[in-house]
């Protein structure tokens, strides 16, 4: 069964189903008229079944047989649910009122001990508005504005919090490199300041790395800043480094060769100007939002640098980023439907908010794209996912139907 636009109506009643929306999992069938799995060519008249909160089965109609007693539930395209592969929700309140924002710490410009998992707040309203916009796993946390900011995690939008919602509670450490690191009135004021400062941190971290590895009555007392980034030093989570302007986003690739850790370029405005070099550094790169606003440090970017650093082979993801303004998020759907406009393909584009960016957070085994034993998050559309007109219609994350509201 399938519905189309004009059939909202219509779909909201199938989707009714399930009844009302319930944290209590259940056994269901989702049919499509296309499933984009990512893990291969789309699927025509489709099946998804659902089991104990992850996917069972999923192929053709004709080969999927829907157990008794599992709810069915219809939409015209089924997608994975999406990823926003970097964002400062749930630290940056939906009221844009001092309270909520907790995304840059401004008392020191160093501060890589800060945790999201202590400010993430999973019941902000725009982690909700995400939710039913089909977004189920954002990689979020401290944002841009200070040299290190602090820890990112990854962690799905269901509320309230739960251990099983958190993917990776600490997944990158966030830093930023350009203008809205400097400060006129203190360090770093400049930007070989903020690089001399960076590798000073780097330097004292990968002394402390090698001292708590060695005899234990010489390790010394516990230094949670220094903890943080020696885990970048030991190339067990990756530096994130924010930096628009070519000469930022060079810096950040010598000191990624210096101290030989792992770097993802955030935003990257310039990429498109440095593809050779960030290619030749094997450096993945989280792409500015499509329709990012073009000053300053930003002049130079493109609605076409996704499609660009795609074909020359860099691994990339598109995301929300911060935004200092309200509705302080934006929404990966509509980003990736631009980039799809602007050089990606379709399935280009998709991977970009599913599957790509599942890698390239490292949670690609357990979301992403519909596989038989993955978490079961899904999202459901009215139509082309990519096209204005059409609307999400359920989404559903670790097999619990989430929203059933029509956006």
């Amino acid at each position: 069964m399938s519905v189309g636009t004009a059939g909202c109506g219509a779909l909201f009643a199938i989707v009714g189903l399930l009844g009302a929306v319930t944290p209590v999992r259940a056994q269901i069938a989702v049919r499509a008229e296309t499933i984009h799995t990512m893990a291969g060519a789309p699927i025509a008249n489709g099946v998804v079944l659902i089991r104990d909160g992850k996917i069972e089965r999923v192929g053709p109609a004709a080969q999927v047989q829907v157990p008794a007693g599992y709810r069915e539930v219809a939409a015209k395209v089924v997608t994975p649910g999406l990823i926003d592969a970097h964002s400062v929700v749930g630290l940056s309140g939906y009221l844009n009122q001092p309270h909520d924002q907790d995304q840059v710490e401004s008392s020191s410009p160093i501060q890589p001990e800060l945790r999201a998992v202590d400010a993430y707040n999973a019941q902000d309203k725009l982690v909700e508005w995400l939710r039913q916009l089909g977004v189920t796993t954002i990689h979020t946390g401290h944002g841009p504005g200070a040299l290190i900011s602090g820890q990112t995690m990854v962690v799905k939008t269901v509320s309230p919090l739960s251990s099983r919602a958190v993917l990776v509670p600490e997944a990158m450490v966030a830093a930023t490199l350009g203008g809205s690191s400097l400060s006129p009135t203190k360090a770093p004021g400049t930007r070989s300041k903020a690089i001399a400062m960076l590798r000073a941190e780097l330097i004292k971290a990968r002394s402390y790395s090698e001292k708590q590895s060695g005899p234990e009555d010489k390790r010394g007392d516990r230094d949670l800043r220094q903890e943080a980034l020696a885990r970048v030093i030991r190339k067990e989570i990756p530096l994130l480094v924010t930096a628009h302007r070519a000469v930022d986003i060079q810096a950040a690739l010598r000191v990624a060769s210096e101290f030989d850790i792992r770097l993802v370029l955030d935003g990257a405005a310039d990429a498109h100007l440095l593809v050779d070099e960030i290619k030749r550094a094997g450096v993945p790169v989280v792409v500015h939002p499509t329709m990012f606003r073009a000053g300053g440090e930003t002049e130079n970017l493109s609605m076409e640098t996704a499609a660009t650093l795609h074909k020359a082979g860099i691994p990339i993801a598109l995301q929300s980023s911060f935004e200092s303004y309200v509705p302080k998020t934006r929404v990966v759907l509509f980003e990736a439907a631009v980039a799809a406009a602007r050089g990606l393909t379709f399935e280009q584009a998709l991977a970009s908010i599913t599957i790509d960016a599942a890698r390239l957070l490292g949670v690609q085994k357990q979301v992403g794209s519909i596989e038989a034993g993955k978490d079961a998050d899904l999202a459901l559309f009215d139509g082309d996912p990519f096209e204005y007109t059409s609307h999400v219609v359920g989404v559903f994350i670790d097999g619990t139907q989430v929203s059933d509201t029509i956006r």
